[in-house]
């Protein structure tokens, strides 16, 4: 009974790495359908990079900083347990590779490919499992200094901060160092012209992609069988649908918006999804979905920066939310089952957002210095189809809009 419990464990996360994996195809579409025509296959070939990179760079380096575990050994020890180890690795790997796929929107037709995946294997290597670390695997003592100070731990089922709030803050500090593309703002500030979603049918499909893969990353965070939690999945389409529903009316309708609602939604229940009443998760979610339509209007129109895909907005912001979300409406008080504490949950998730601002200036920073991080003017204008990759994602050259 023992093997066959391994073995359920095993296959149990292994669906759940799969299930995230497929993600990435999600990532990858909702980017290729907001971009421009003439930058929609470096959409689809960064993501792919990008996850393979991350693969490396996890193995060899950020398991081991943020767990302390690495694989060398002989094939036959890593194969014991049924492979568990290695199977959770795959699972953990997916979340990593999700950091490098959220930044990849903020800063797409205007970012230098290369760097772009030296960027990556710095992030995944040494800034985001340096977080991980600490919200997941008790380095540095901070969850216990936190529990003796507040009464809880910082509590991230399934990664609102630990995953998307600091890719959403990582992403932000590339756009920024980055600049507006060229063309989207006028030299005194003005709006110069939109960039309209070149797909919308393929942005929706990235989303629903997104969107079922996402109870593979909630659910499954449970990461054995004994511990998995229909409340996880309720609280995911509770949020999911409250998040599409406020972006509905919040954005009039608009199709960006409804299709990364329900992203915004999910974004923000990760983190106390295995907690909160079903109620409150609706709740979490309808304010995140608000909260990105909103933010997202500042961001672009007032603010003028050119974060395309609204990842800060979306990953960076309802993120933070959610991790404030889940010392709501994780406690008894509110319906939740309770073991947290809103002032740890302030504390881990500014500790998030501090790791994952000032890491990515760092990285983005130092690279923008050495190497550069930024197509010139005409490999801009041409599109990073054909400046990075030599070809158009169809036959006609479709390259001016």
């Amino acid at each position: 009974m023992e093997n066959f419990k391994t073995s359920a464990d095993v296959l149990f996360i292994l669906l759940g790495a799969i299930m995230i994996l497929a993600m990435h195809a999600g990532f990858a579409f909702l980017e290729l359908g907001t971009v421009r025509r003439k930058n929609q296959v470096n959409a689809l070939v960064k993501i792919l990079a990008d996850f393979c990179v991350s693969t490396l760079a996890y193995f060899f380096i950020g398991y081991q900083i943020a767990y302390g575990i690495n694989f060398f050994a002989g094939a036959e020890t890593l194969a014991a347990k049924s492979g568990y180890d290695l199977t959770k690795f795959f699972f953990l790997l997916t979340f990593a590779a999700a950091i490098p796929a959220i930044v990849s929107g903020g800063i797409a037709e205007r970012a230098r490919f290369n760097p772009q995946l030296a960027a990556t294997f710095l992030l995944v290597g040494f800034i985001y499992p340096f977080f991980e670390g600490i919200a997941w695997n008790q380095a540095f003592g901070i969850q216990a200094a936190l529990k003796s100070t507040f009464g809880e731990e910082f509590h991230d089922f399934a990664g609102s901060v630990v995953v998307h709030a600091v890719g959403g803050w990582i992403g932000l500090a590339a756009v920024l160092l980055l600049g507006a593309r060229r063309g989207r703002y006028h030299k005194d500030g003005g709006i110069a012209g939109g960039h309209p979603p070149s797909s919308i049918p393929f942005l929706a499909l990235g989303a629903w992609i997104l969107i079922v893969g996402w109870f593979g990353f909630n659910v499954m965070s449970a990461q054995t069988l004994e511990k998995v939690s229909g409340l996880v999945a309720m609280n995911s389409l509770m949020a999911m649908v409250g998040g599409t529903l406020v972006a509905l009316v919040v954005g009039k309708n608009d199709p960006g918006f409804v299709h990364n609602g329900p992203l915004a939604g999910l974004v923000a229940v990760c983190a106390g999804s295995d907690l909160m009443h079903p109620l409150g998760a609706l709740v979490t979610g309808g304010i995140a979905g608000g909260l990105f339509v909103i933010m997202f209007t500042l961001t672009q129109n007032r603010w003028k920066i050119d974060d395309v895909l609204g990842v800060w907005p979306l990953h960076g912001l309802c993120g933070a939310w959610g991790g404030i979300a889940a010392g709501i409406f994780g406690a008894k008080s509110l319906g939740g089952l309770g073991g947290v504490a809103f002032m740890s949950q302030l504390a881990g998730t500014a500790m998030g957002i501090a790791i994952a601002f000032g890491g990515g200036l760092i990285v983005y920073g130092t690279l923008k210095a050495v190497i550069g991080i930024r197509l010139d003017a005409e490999e801009e204008f041409n599109g990073a189809d054909l400046s990075v990759h030599q070809i158009t994602s169809g036959p006609e050259r479709e390259t001016l809009w």
